[in-house]
């Protein structure tokens, strides 16, 4: 397993109609990525957030399929169109799932 995540924080004004384009990149792609095991864009309930209000996480079946994801062209519509509106993010990426 490969896990990818990504917390973000968003400019000031950021709407709902925002995060459900977003949402909308997310289910093309869940339908459309060999190797993705799981997919979530999702607000973060967490208190300690640090302004961190969204995040994606994902599960892949190998690094590869990572790869393949990042690469792929609805994830880099999405991340450009995400990124007018993205004033900090933070990446992590790991194969050391157990």
């Amino acid at each position: 397993m490969f896990i990818h995540a990504v917390l973000m924080a968003f400019k000031p004004g950021t709407d709902e109609a925002f995060h459900q384009r977003v949402e909308d990149y997310a289910a093309q792609i869940r339908a459309g990525s060999p190797g993705l095991v799981s997919y979530l864009y999702a607000p973060n309930e967490a208190s300690r957030a640090q302004g961190f209000s969204h995040a994606v996480v994902a599960c892949f079946a190998d690094e590869a399929a990572h790869e393949r994801y990042q690469i792929s062209a609805v994830h880099q519509e999405m991340k450009a169109f995400m990124a007018g509106q993205t004033e900090r993010l933070v990446v992590f990426d790991s194969g050391h799932w157990r």
